[in-house]
């Protein structure tokens, strides 16, 4: 109730801003950089372990469907946000592929 009588926009700078939109893409932008924190953490391992990787890929297809989703309703902010955590997302994905199964293995040594 007290949420539906507060103001649900406010100006920033000249421009009309929807507080939700603002809410949500400050959540979106904020988990995108706890994403590149997993990237920046898999690139110093060079290797996957301890997660299931494959859950990453059902939440950027969810990423992708709001890059699609939030124009259409306008909110702006929250595109920009989600911009920020798929790109991170498709990062790690990609690097999961890479250090699962496209990194050279390394030979053991033979001794001669």
């Amino acid at each position: 109730m007290i949420l539906a009588l507060a103001p649900l926009t406010t100006e920033i700078l000249g421009h009309t801003i929807k507080i939700p939109d603002l809410i949500n893409g400050t959540f979106e932008a904020l988990g995108g950089i706890t994403t590149f924190l997993n990237c920046w953490q898999i690139y110093k391992d060079k290797e996957v372990k301890g997660v299931v990787w494959q859950l990453s890929i059902f939440y950027t297809a969810w990423g992708l469907w709001n890059l699609y989703y939030y124009p259409h309703l306008n909110q702006w902010i929250s595109f920009a946000g989600g911009l920020v955590i798929v790109t991170g997302n498709i990062i790690w994905i990609m690097q999961v592929i890479y250090y699962l199964y496209l990194k050279p293995r390394s030979q053991p040594k033979l001794n001669s």
